[in-house]
């Protein structure tokens, strides 16, 4: 638990039980509560906010270890929302008086239903509505962020979607920072040498449902001439339909390469003994895939 104060006036601490110790303005009440999940166990993830009747957002914050939390707050009615990753958004209604606890309990969050997947057979990347994107670290400090403007993908959707395959080709010489001598030096033998390995390649055939719309999607990368093994955290959101009528599915995906592993090794030290590139790259994909014409 923790003590929350104000500056003026003087703060009373709250008596026995679980709240024992928590300092509480005057003129205030308490509201506090447990978030679990289906089987009761706390869903540590989840974030809470506190509006009031005019929809003014009073305090938010995230559960503890146990899923708990607990607010001070001045007296009225209140709503709360409570969201977190895989479930279904809870809200409901409180009313806290003046030295008083508002103990709302467990409040049981279900499991979201899954959007509906793709149905089976071959899907395309749509480049016009997708992006491939990097962030790197730069000289230590500043984060230098890019993309790749030309790529090609191919989706097999499975009737068991964990059965599904993909594949997705990048043109190591379309990396675009927007500063084109440091696009020439990426291009180049200190960093994806173009001209010796003029793409990126990755290709999956395991798909892993994590709960509600979390995927993870493992597969071999080539890049460098050097393949690895690397895992997407995918977010999928579902279906969708384009300006023209077509069915549209859509995904966000993330994962952190170290460049090392790909003998992408390159490095110039500052006077300091600081890298001018970091050692580890986050990519970041959003994408939108069609049924193949």
């Amino acid at each position: 638990m923790f003590g929350l104060k104000w500056r003026n006036g003087t703060n009373r601490t709250h008596g026995g039980g679980p709240l024992a110790g928590l300092t509480v303005p005057p003129s205030a009440g308490v509201l506090s509560g447990r978030i679990i999940d289906p089987v009761s166990e706390p869903v540590r993830g989840a974030e809470f906010a506190v509006n009031d009747a005019m929809g003014r957002k009073v305090v938010s914050g995230g559960v503890d270890p146990y899923g708990s939390f607990v607010a001070a707050v001045p007296p009225g009615d209140y709503r709360l929302a409570v969201s977190a990753e895989g479930y279904a958004p809870f809200r409901g209604g409180a009313t806290v008086t003046e030295s008083g606890h508002a103990a709302l309990g467990d409040v049981t969050l279900q499991v979201a239903a899954p959007p509906p997947l793709p149905e089976p057979g071959d899907w395309e990347v749509e480049p016009m509505h997708s992006s491939i994107a990097f962030t790197a670290r730069h000289i230590g400090m500043a984060r230098v962020y890019g993309r790749f403007n030309t790529f090609a993908g191919a989706l097999r959707v499975a009737e068991r979607a964990e059965d599904s395959a993909m594949h997705v080709v990048i043109d190591a010489s379309s990396i675009d920072t927007n500063v084109k001598m440091r696009d020439d030096h990426l291009r180049s033998a200190d960093f994806l040498d173009v001209e010796r390995f003029p793409t990126l390649e990755f290709y999956s055939d395991r798909f892993v449902h994590k709960g509600g719309n979390r995927w993870a999607i493992t597969g071999a990368l080539s890049l460098h001439g050097v393949t690895r093994t690397v895992t997407l955290d995918a977010e999928y959101l579902g279906l969708g339909v384009g300006m023209e009528g077509e069915t549209r599915a859509a995904c966000r995906a993330s994962t952190e390469l170290h460049r090392d592993d790909f003998t992408v090794s390159w490095q110039t030290m500052l006077a300091k003994g600081i890298a001018v590139v970091g050692s580890s790259v986050r990519i970041d994909l959003d994408v939108q895939v069609v049924p193949k014409g």
